[in-house]
């Protein structure tokens, strides 16, 4: 199986796999609250627009955002 973005870019920018995976699913929470309480549809998973914002370098461990709004 072909992972893409491929795993040594996205350490590129998160550098433990297990902190990339904590990243990703908090980032794409954020997304889909921010779209279910904006009530817009979403193009794509969460996950995979979180992974892309990682692969893109727009999101790091160091800034993301900790809190998640309940």
């Amino acid at each position: 199986m072909m992972l893409y973005p491929a795993m040594s870019l996205l350490n590129k920018y998160v550098e433990n796999r297990y902190l990339l995976v904590n990243v990703v699913a908090r980032r794409a929470r954020q997304i889909a609250e921010q779209a279910d309480e904006e009530g817009y549809p979403l193009c794509e998973k969460p996950v995979t627009t979180a992974i892309n914002e990682v692969a893109a370098g727009k999101l790091t461990a160091e800034n993301i955002d900790t809190h998640i709004a309940k």
